[in-house]
């Protein structure tokens, strides 16, 4: 099992930290990783994305043109990385934020509405855990509870209080996610 994917948003997002996060927890788990992350020159406001392969087997590069999950949280991602998605790949993407969905047929377009799930939660910075608690469900890559361990070592130890809502933050996203591909069926 190899899952080339690619996350995608604006700096500040918490994108770079959701593939670093999926990495950690690759790895917890044994398997072979990758994590490559791009940012434009302003940290905050700019184009954030990272590629992380995630393998039973060694990785032989870090590059990647097409992706087997393309994790969009802002228009310009889904734009740009719609056509970026393999054949029977999965397009995860935040709709609450999406003026023009996606339009491919070939692909299982996954549409999470985040801006609802982090009211519920009441913390708006844990959209990015809603959207990779999707990816779990979606693709199965890895355990929540290697995700959790990973947050551990992602987050610095001053935001290990928000451990329990990041924790309830992938939980929701990937129950969301399940009714969506039960629905989708």
């Amino acid at each position: 099992m190899t899952k080339e994917i690619i996350f995608a948003g604006f700096g500040g997002q918490g994108v770079l930290s959701m593939g670093m996060t999926l990495a950690y927890a690759g790895m917890l788990e044994g398997k072979e990783v990758s994590w490559m992350p791009s940012y434009g020159p302003e940290m905050r406001g700019g184009t954030a994305n990272c590629i992380v392969i995630v393998s039973d087997a060694p990785v032989s590069s870090p590059i990647v043109t097409r992706f087997d999950v393309v994790v969009a949280l802002n228009q310009p991602s889904i734009t740009k990385f719609e056509h970026a998605v393999k054949p029977g790949g999965i397009l995860i993407y935040d709709s609450d934020v999406a003026i023009q969905p996606p339009m491919r047929k070939d692909i299982i377009c996954l549409p999470v509405a985040a801006d609802k799930l982090v009211a519920e939660l009441k913390n708006l910075k844990v959209r990015n855990m809603i959207l990779l608690g999707a990816f779990l469900e979606a693709t199965e890559t890895v355990a929540i509870a290697s995700v959790i361990e990973a947050l551990k070592k992602v987050l610095p130890e001053r935001y290990h209080h928000l451990l329990g809502v990041n924790q309830r933050a992938l939980e929701l996203g990937k129950h969301v996610a399940e009714e969506q591909l039960v629905a989708a069926q």
